[in-house]
């Protein structure tokens, strides 16, 4: 006990004046680490945070432009408008964001940690769609209630969808257990810029307020601004958890060349337009009793797994479900991850080591019906691959304690295959 408090114990500790003192404690790699900032947070964080104060600014300007036009559509400043209309309008339109925002939640909440970063830019191009409909209502109105309504829906999935994502890179940006720290400061440096924004507004709206070309050019080029700087803010994080996106394009890498893509270089190369949707579809912790209806199909199922999954493939559809028992902890779920992605690999053209390529050949040639013989093969092959790989992932910075990949709840018992006796 004397041990562990000596190594938690602070190495040495300064402060500023009369301010709180700092502690710093040694670095796995010999190095000081300071508590406070740059050390507290993940090095993504300033270049982050940057882009992301672009696009706030950005964003806070458009929707003053936007609420321009709402207030404009719903007669603020006509003597001839209804304020009961108004009133109806405004309650509609706010009633059906909540539906959607409700609905929204339980349809893809679960979702949204797994791809981050392209549920964070799928809300901001929606943002700007919702905004881009808000402008465009005043001038059709006889569908403006509709409109504003279809905006404020697309606005609340928005919120969802940004809080959401907001709170997953958040944990990955706190290193100090300082996710409430880290969030604070975040809510204050948007206020600032939604501040400065609001000033800005003040300046613009009465020049472009009684000309809307002007004011659609400004708001088209406010929104390209807020896109690429989306884009430069999701492109910076550098996410050091396996999602199935950089887990594939780990994956494919070390097959072609026995080495490991770093953190780094493979968040450069996650796809972040086309990650929603990948070639194969892989569920993880699939109720068993979607995937054997006989005795028969659950022995083929469980021999020759020796890991605490079951798997099966099915090779029309190019789906992969993966039965999870609860002893299975994340390296368990990562080489079952693996062990699927490795599948959908034998359907592909591109290179494979030696013992995959002969099972490639094997599935080209053989009946689909057998599907469950390549599964139970695959095993062996991981058998020798999967330690290599995982160790080859821990030495290049991925941390393979906990995984960003989409597990569902379910979990099942079995009873061990007998092993067949050579005579």
């Amino acid at each position: 006990m004397a041990d562990v408090a000596r190594r938690e114990a602070p190495l040495c500790s300064e402060q500023f004046g009369s301010g709180t003192a700092r502690g710093c404690r040694a670095a796995a790699d010999g190095t000081l680490q300071w508590e406070g900032f740059p050390d507290s947070v993940s090095p993504d964080y300033l270049p982050y945070q940057l882009w992301d104060s672009v696009q706030a600014f950005a964003s806070s300007l458009s929707g003053s432009l936007a609420t321009h036009a709402v207030l404009l559509g719903i007669g603020v400043g006509n003597a001839k408008a209804s304020v009961s209309a108004a009133t109806a309008t405004w309650l509609v339109k706010d009633s059906t964001g909540m539906l959607g925002r409700i609905v929204f939640a339980w349809w893809m909440g679960s979702k949204m940690d797994c791809n981050a970063k392209q549920w964070r830019l799928f809300a901001d191009i929606l943002n700007d769609v919702a905004m881009f409909l808000e402008i465009v209502a005043p001038i059709f109105p006889l569908c403006f209630t509709v409109t504003v309504c279809i905006s404020n829906l697309a606005k609340c999935i928005v919120g969802v969808a940004g809080g959401a994502t907001r709170a997953a890179l958040t944990m990955h940006q706190a290193r100090r257990n300082n996710m409430a720290d880290v969030s604070a400061k975040d809510g204050s440096q948007e206020t600032l810029v939604g501040l400065a924004g609001l000033l800005v507004s003040l300046l613009m709206l009465p020049l472009v307020s009684d000309r809307p070309s002007l004011s659609l050019c400004c708001f088209f080029f406010l929104t390209a601004l807020h896109i690429y700087a989306n884009y430069r803010a999701v492109r910076a994080l550098v996410i050091e958890t396996l999602n199935e996106g950089r887990l594939w394009l780990v994956l494919k890498h070390f097959l072609q060349t026995q080495e490991v893509l770093g953190p780094t270089a493979a968040n450069r190369m996650e796809p972040l337009w086309t990650g929603f949707w990948p070639s194969l579809f892989l569920s993880l912790g699939a109720p068993l009793h979607r995937l054997t209806s006989s005795v028969l199909e659950l022995q083929q199922l469980v021999e020759g797994h020796r890991e605490p999954y079951l798997l099966r493939w099915d090779q029309p559809r190019n789906q992969v479900q993966v039965v999870l028992s609860p002893m299975a902890g994340p390296e368990t779920i990562l080489r079952a991850a693996t062990h699927g992605l490795l599948l959908g690999a034998l359907r592909g053209d591109g290179p494979l080591p030696e013992e995959l390529d002969k099972l490639r050949n094997r599935v080209r040639a053989g009946p689909e019906k057998e599907s469950w013989v390549i599964v139970r093969d695959m095993h062996h092959v991981l058998d020798k691959l999967f330690p290599k790989f995982l160790k080859g992932l821990q030495d290049a910075g991925w941390r393979t304690e906990k995984h960003q990949l989409e597990v569902d709840e379910w979990r099942a018992t079995w009873l061990p295959c007998p092993e067949k006796k050579v005579l």
